[in-house]
């Protein structure tokens, strides 16, 4: 079964367990991770063991972990998958997120599935058939509005996620296939060449640059800080972080940084409740700003902005540390003008620092060695990793930012979270000795009782104030103590020996007493007879690469089913690309926008228009009706050739009507 409707989770990123289990101390209620294999990030997989040892640190607070098998598979992958997902299962992972739907037609444990936001979820129809296909947890598209949020939730009962933080896919989510095309990497197998991120000059029709060298894909990152409380209200109850590529500090700060802020809903409204157990003490004050960013954006969630790109530089800037004041031979002087820089203990060996040249072109300087100019601390003698005369329009007054702060990674690559599960202790006399009694904030309890002496005490308030401490010993356990009770004649004294083992037994006893009753996440059972599919066509953008994804949607009324991009079968041009970002909004070229803006408009020649990265070439065209634009162009020949041996015959088999 999916969330209670009144249950909020905060789903936080791990590319190793190790960072899962520091998501889960730093409040996440849920973390994703990639297995071995069919996870969508290349780089970011995992052995099933350790996915074993986060999900058993998880469970602890009654967090989950869910498993990405998330690429399209061939043929030959369906049965190691099939493999993986039983292992997955009996390792405790509590769910799937999956993109190909041939997975359904296998002989799957009884592990719950959520839809990956690679299925392009857009619509009421589409939402509901996944929700009746057997999904329970639907991962939106991120360029969706509050409205078409409420609009899904209203329509399903499916569990809605959202992405709340992390960097953007320019394209609709599992409907970009330019690194496909120009390089053979697949991003919908998880090995994106990130085409989006390179700068292109943008051409008119009569071959006029209009934009030049400029990042005209590239997205600045996620930030939905001010919208939780809208995105609740429009049903999103599953609040995720992007991030399965990110470091350690990186999902430390991001999950601190939203569980604070939930925190601070939650506490305001009663009606939700987290979806996991404890309470953190951070020992940082969260800062989404000092990680890796380029810029922040709600995207589409308010509405259409002129402001959600990244247009000049795909790099992290940093945060403002102060200017140059003096260039040397070898070294520069900064003036820092930033209280909280000062207070950070100026710039440390180790530091990243940037500056804009004249054409704003962002320039990194390493730095080796930083000292103080002087007693003030406002002067610092910057000593680089580069040779001053390779440091480009480095001068006088240049704004200096630092986009890696020693210091604070140092901080962060130490303990820096302690999540408790608040409990209530009663100690009691029993005939032969004494009994503790655990009852933690969720309802669980757990009692142990021990034999042993008890002999009154010659100092009775020494005597009590004893064995509150002994029984509240808690450092080494997951749990901290609200209140302890002690109902006794008197306050006995008793070997320390024997309230210890008391207190690891009862402590114990109660962890078992939770996992017993952890909740379980249940697999949806599929509507019956099979729902049918809001189309009864589909074209390569359904991304059907497997005899099983073919007969999934053949079951569910399509007629014809064409197959996936990856196989080679769309030789000519065609969308690679299907983004609701419009570069020509972007640069003030819309209809929508002429007035006002005539004078840039009609500098601008017949469309098409097109983006050009040396021998690159791709052509832009204009759905102005659901505001969306296609990037067309066609795989390269060179990629032709690497097609793996023995693909999808069925294509080649079979009629494409069913």
């Amino acid at each position: 079964m999916s969330l209670p409707a009144h249950q909020i989770e905060l789903l936080s990123p791990a590319r190793t367990a190790d960072i899962g289990i520091e998501a889960v101390n730093h409040g996440a209620d849920a973390i994703y991770i990639g297995g071995p294999s069919f996870g969508a990030r290349s780089n970011a997989s995992n052995e099933v063991s350790d996915i074993a040892r986060l999900v058993q640190h998880a469970h602890r607070y009654h967090a989950k972990v869910f498993t990405t098998i998330n690429t399209i598979l061939r043929d030959d992958e369906l049965e190691p998958a099939r493999k993986l997902i039983w292992e997955l299962h009996d390792a405790g992972v509590d769910a799937l997120i999956v993109q190909d739907m041939g997975l359904l037609e296998l002989d799957l444990p009884p592990i719950q599935l959520h839809a990956s936001t690679q299925t392009d979820i857009r619509t009421v129809e589409k939402a509901k058939f996944l929700q009746d296909a057997g999904f329970s947890q639907i991962v939106l598209a991120r360029e969706l509005t509050l409205q078409q949020i409420q609009a899904i939730s209203d329509a399903t009962h499916a569990t809605i996620e959202f992405f709340i933080h992390g960097a953007l896919c320019v394209a609709y989510s599992g409907q970009c296939f330019i690194s496909h095309a120009h390089t053979g990497r697949s991003a919908n197998r998880g090995d994106c060449s990130q085409a989006c991120r390179l700068p292109y000059n943008v051409l008119d029709g009569s071959g006029q640059v209009v934009a030049f060298e400029q990042h005209v894909l590239s997205m600045k990152d996620n930030d939905q800080s001010a919208n939780l409380n809208a995105l609740i209200d429009a049903g999103v109850r599953s609040f995720k972080i992007e991030g399965r590529y990110k470091d350690m500090g990186y999902v430390k700060n991001i999950t601190a940084h939203y569980r604070l802020l939930l925190d601070e809903i939650l506490e305001q409204r009663p009606e939700l409740a987290r979806s996991s157990s404890g309470e953190c003490t951070f020992y940082f004050q969260p800062e989404p700003e000092r990680n890796f960013n380029r810029g922040s954006t709600d995207y589409f969630v308010t509405g259409r902005k002129e402001d959600i790109g990244a247009f000049e530089s795909p790099k992290h800037l940093g945060l403002p540390v102060g200017e140059v004041a003096k260039v040397g031979d070898k070294w520069f002087d900064v003036a820092i003008d930033d209280e909280a820089v000062k207070e950070a203990g100026g710039i440390h060996n180790g530091d990243g620092l940037n500056y804009l040249t004249l054409t704003k072109d962002i320039v990194g300087v390493q730095v080796n060695t930083a000292e103080p100019v002087g007693k003030s601390g406002r002067l610092w003698r910057v000593f680089p990793n580069e040779a001053i005369e390779a440091l480009k329009d480095l001068q006088s007054g240049v704004a200096i930012n630092r986009n890696r702060d020693r210091s604070w990674e140092h901080q962060l690559s130490k303990k820096s979270s302690d999540r408790r599960i608040g409990l209530w202790a009663e100690l009691s006399e029993t005939p032969d000795g004494l009994a503790l009694q655990l009852s933690d904030e969720d309802g669980c309890v757990g009692s142990a009782s021990v034999v042993c002496d008890k002999q009154a005490p010659q100092d009775a308030e020494r005597a009590e104030t004893t064995l509150r401490e002994q029984i509240g010993k808690l450092g080494n356990t997951i749990f901290q103590a609200h209140d302890i009770g002690l109902k006794l004649s008197q306050p006995w004294f008793v070997p320390a020996s024997a309230l210890n083992t008391l207190r690891r037994d009862a402590v114990a006893a109660l962890e078992a007493a939770r996992e017993a009753v952890r909740p379980r996440l249940e697999r949806a059972a599929a509507v019956e007879p099979p729902a049918p599919y809001p189309e009864d066509t589909l074209s390569y953008l359904a991304n059907v690469y497997n005899h099983k994804a073919r007969d999934f949607y053949a079951k569910h009324g399509v007629k014809v089913i064409e197959p996936a991009y990856e196989s080679h079968e769309e030789l000519g041009e065609v969308s690679l690309m299907i983004t609701k970002h419009c570069v020509r909004f972007s640069l003030s070229l819309c209809p929508k926008q002429a007035k006002g803006v005539q004078g840039v408009q009609g500098q601008v020649k017949a469309e098409p228009l097109q983006l050009i990265n040396g021998k690159e070439k791709l052509t832009l065209r204009f759905d102005c009706k659901p505001c969306e634009m296609h990037v067309v162009g066609k795989m390269k020949k060179s990629v032709l050739n690497q097609l793996p041996a023995s693909p999808i015959q069925f294509y080649r088999t079979r009629p494409a009507s069913v």
